[in-house]
């Protein structure tokens, strides 16, 4: 059955569970294409401060944190059109867009020391790819997706490929594991590809001026406010009541967290994002390691969870959050009143702050890997501050030097850790004996979950079948073709949430498909042979 279309959208009234990027992105479109008045647009956020995985927050003195960074491209379709509508932070007459274009022309990404052994850089011009990891690697851009199933990449290559260039390269770069889906793999292949010959050295890489926190979140959210959107803060649903007949899906009743209820009227609508891989995250500190929780501690996915029980149409999350120990990994934001490691990074890579990117460790057991942003990577950093941030995909591993798991330890041992494989330990002492250093880890039990093998049917359509005012968002959504765990693939579920529901002049925007150019085939062709 066709789904339903609002009649009246001044008169409608929208609940966005969430403030991530996805419901950011879907109260800017039922404002601006939906004609939904601003003040009759509601985001639902349990937390206190909006933008779910777009983050970064801190100071000076107690440090700064951003969980992860999100990477972009220039064909970011969705993501590059929407936020050339919202005014940057600190100029109005400039938008987001242009602003981060200006940036990545004076800042291109460029890297020169991305893998690393013994402290030293390797020679990376090669992915190092055998003739028959190269046709297994052509063949899956061919396959169907549908005929790959919840197949693991450890399935299909062999087990020589994961000590390829190639693969440090990709696993470090997008947090793939052995274990991950297939089919996403896949994906990212094939939305990707034209990036191939510049991977090495993260060419076509784009960043934002700051943290997505200040650079995209706190935009948004100061426009959106502009338009007389609600954040209503603190705010969490637990349940929502459905009418579900033969043919149709209606949302009826919002369950909140405190007791109360939001009854749902004819042209009321709710849009979910539906999980999050940055729920249950916990903070270490300098001196204490971060704690691991899990789905007790979540908000979406005990929601996505308790409404998926209800109807098949509405997804399967268990792939997606049942499994934490396949799914977690730590990072580490690094604040330091000293530009000693900064200065040396920058000599040993070849890099200034901001073109280099990701420097991975092969040799870490953690298999650790660090960013140094430009600086400053935040809007309030002092000058003579300066933060870096770090991740390892495997925490449940000894490290090479501070015998412990790296869940176990503090942002301390973590920094030693780090130290040891650059070989600076004895130059980085007196910075740390002057407390100097501040270094917090993150623990994230559902960093992963995106990538974990599934079938079809387990991330739900965004407007499921028959849907009358009720709609999924986010990463755990359905946008056939594009790749998760980017900040494309939210707004564009975004756009099929509007203008799904919506009448509308709009059509979602169309993704860019690298593999109908001759020229990226032929150049990815050429550098995975090399």
């Amino acid at each position: 059955m066709k789904n339903t279309h609002s009649k009246n959208p001044k008169d409608a009234h929208v609940y966005l569970i969430g403030s991530g990027i996805a419901g950011l992105a879907s109260a800017f479109y039922l404002e601006k294409d939906a004609g939904v008045p601003g003040e009759n647009i509601h985001i639902l956020e349990k937390d206190m401060i909006a933008g779910g995985a777009t983050d970064g927050a801190g100071d000076n003195e107690k440090g700064f944190v951003v969980r992860g960074g999100r990477m972009h491209e220039m064909h970011y379709e969705c993501y590059w059109e929407l936020l050339s509508h919202i005014p940057s932070l600190e100029d109005p007459n400039v938008s987001v867009r242009d602003e981060s274009y200006e940036f990545n022309e004076r800042f291109v990404s460029n890297g020169q020391a991305r893998l690393l052994k013994d402290g030293k850089k390797l020679d990376v011009s090669s992915y190092g790819l055998s003739l028959a990891q190269q046709k297994d690697f052509i063949k899956l851009t061919y396959m169907s997706e549908k005929s790959l199933g919840d197949k693991r990449i450890e399935d299909w290559f062999d087990q020589d490929f994961f000590e390829t260039n190639f693969w440090y390269i990709w696993t470090s770069m997008f947090a793939f594991q052995k274990w991950s889906s297939l089919a996403e793999m896949r994906r990212y292949m094939k939305r990707f590809i034209h990036l191939v010959q510049g991977l090495y050295k993260l060419g076509g890489v784009m960043r934002t001026k700051y943290n997505q926190y200040d650079s995209v979140v706190r935009p948004m959210k100061r426009y959106l406010e502009s338009k007389g959107v609600h954040f209503d803060m603190g705010r969490e649903v637990i349940d929502i009541d459905f009418n579900l007949s033969a043919d149709k899906v209606t949302a009826t009743v919002l369950l909140m967290k405190d007791g109360s209820e939001i009854v749902l009227g004819e042209n009321d609508y709710v849009f979910f994002t539906n999980g999050s891989i940055t729920e249950s995250t916990d903070n270490g500190t300098f001196n204490t390691h971060a704690k691991l929780k899990g789905i007790e501690e979540s908000g979406s996915w005990k929601l996505w969870k308790k409404i998926a029980a209800k109807d098949p149409s509405f997804g399967n999350p268990a792939p997606f959050c049942d499994n934490v120990d396949l799914q977690k990994w730590y990072s580490f934001t690094a604040t330091m009143k000293d530009s000693t490691f900064h200065d040396y990074m920058e000599n040993f890579s070849g890099n200034v702050d901001g073109t280099g990117g990701l420097v991975t460790l092969t040799d870490s057991n953690w298999l650790m890997s660090i960013v140094i942003a430009r600086q400053p990577h935040f809007p309030n950093q002092d000058a003579d501050v300066k933060v870096f941030w770090g991740y390892g995909l495997y925490p449940d591993r000894k490290g090479n030097h501070v015998y412990k798991t790296m869940a176990e330890c503090t942002g301390a041992e973590m920094l030693e850790e780090l130290y040891y494989h650059l070989n600076i330990q004895d130059l980085m002492k007196p910075v740390t004996a002057a407390g100097k250093v501040n270094c917090i880890p993150v623990s994230m039990p559902f960093i992963d979950s995106l990538f974990m093998p599934r079938l079809a049917g387990d991330r739900p359509d965004v407007v499921p079948a028959g849907s009358t005012n009720f709609a999924f968002l986010g990463q755990f959504a359905e946008a056939p073709k594009d790749c998760v765990f980017t900040v494309e693939y939210s707004v564009r579920t975004a756009q099929m949430a509007v203008y799904g529901l919506f009448d509308t002049d709009k059509e979602v925007h169309p993704m860019y498909e690298p593999t109908h150019h001759p020229k990226h085939l032929i150049e990815a062709l050429k550098a995975i042979s090399n």
